[in-house]
């Protein structure tokens, strides 16, 4: 299950993220969005975990927790899947 992590520090390295999710269940992949200009974290990143059980625990037990001053938002993240196009119809007057 892909995770959402936001609303962290800027300086949360993805070592400090990792050790956050591991005490609930093994972690695949941590990934903390930096800015291409200047390489620093943007606030958010995902964190991805096999069993969807224990990403569940993770999820419902660290969301609001606070860090370093801020509750941090733990979501499940979206699929990523394409979203149906609006269709956008012309009025006629």
């Amino acid at each position: 299950m892909n995770i959402y992590v936001g609303n962290f520090t800027f300086q949360m390295a993805e070592n400090d993220l990792r050790q956050m999710f591991e005490a609930f269940g093994a972690v695949e992949t941590v990934k903390i969005i930096k800015d291409r200009f200047n390489g620093r974290s943007k606030g958010f990143g995902f964190v991805e975990m096999p069993n969807n059980s224990e990403a569940d625990r993770a999820i419902k037990a660290l969301n609001g927790n606070m860090i370093g001053k801020k509750p941090i938002k733990v979501i499940p993240a979206d699929s990523g899947a394409k979203k149906k196009k609006k269709r956008f119809r012309k009025r006629r007057y």
